[in-house]
């Protein structure tokens, strides 16, 4: 067991690295230039191979939205204009990538029931990127992959038998034990951050409850909360619930300052063409 102490030591040092907004320590092992990259490649790919929305309403309506949020965000999470794609597919996800990328597809519209909710989906996406989230899931997967290599060299040097299942426990017990509840706190913080800059941005942020109500309902089977990278949909919304006493006054100075918004979701919004009609 000796030699996993430098290891440990190692991973404490990492993890004192930086802080989030919200206190908590933050593995960082890549640079702010390395993750807007993969960021900006990663998006031009999904833009080459999902379909783009030619819905001028709906990409209109997006982009009021998103335009409304970004003007609240810290420079120093991206600098320059945010660019903004609606992508054509049903499914229900949205995303923002280092590099000031966000993609919103039009299966997520179907949930989002207004500007506020999509604020709530905005919000939360570009909480992600402010609290460099990418940074720490990606330091995280490097740091599991190298501990299970050493522990593998480490008991192949030992007496123990059945050294397999040893190292297959360990790699069980990391993804359990550390990389799910990492992402349930990635996701945590992204909902008060992306509550926090909904309303600053003027929308009110008792929205953002009623978006995971919503979601919640889609939620026919869902794995054990300490079985899944995110928390439950029951625990989204009380926590979201109680940080409203802190988001709202940000919303109400918004809101006495005249600075609400007018972004009108379409009420038809075209199906994304299924693979036949492709072919046709």
């Amino acid at each position: 067991m000796k030699k996993f102490y430098p290891i440990c030591f190692i991973l404490l040092a990492l993890s004192a690295c930086s802080t989030s907004s919200t206190g908590r320590k933050q593995v960082s092992l890549y640079s702010n230039a390395e993750l807007t990259q993969l960021g900006i490649t990663s998006f031009e790919q999904m833009k080459k191979e999902i379909p783009i929305s030619k819905h001028k309403v709906t990409t209109d309506f997006v982009r009021c939205v998103a335009n409304a949020i970004t003007k609240n965000v810290s420079k120093s999470a991206h600098q320059g204009e945010w660019e903004v794609v609606v992508f054509d597919s049903e499914k229900i996800n949205a995303f923002a990538l280092p590099g000031g990328k966000i993609g919103v597809y039009t299966g997520i519209l179907n949930v989002t029931e207004n500007q506020e909710q999509l604020a709530a989906i905005i919000g939360h996406e570009i909480g992600h990127v402010i609290e460099h989230h990418a940074n720490e899931r990606l330091s995280a997967n490097k740091l599991s992959n190298v501990g299970i290599a050493v522990a593998a060299m480490a008991l192949g040097a030992s007496d123990i038998d059945n050294k397999n299942l040893w190292v297959a426990g360990l790699g069980i017990g990391i993804q359990y034990g550390l990389i799910m509840p990492y992402s349930r706190s990635h996701e945590s913080e992204a909902d008060i951050i992306g509550q926090e800059l909904m309303a600053r941005s003027g929308f009110t942020p008792k929205a953002s409850v009623q978006l995971w109500k919503n979601m919640s309902k889609l939620s026919k089977e869902t794995p054990p909360e300490f079985m899944s990278t995110h928390p439950s949909n029951t625990t989204r919304i009380k926590q979201l619930s109680t940080h409203l006493t802190t988001s709202q006054p940000y919303y109400l100075a918004q809101k006495n300052a005249g600075n609400t918004h007018q972004c009108i979701k379409p009420k038809d919004i075209p199906k994304p063409p299924t693979a036949k009609n492709k072919k046709q």
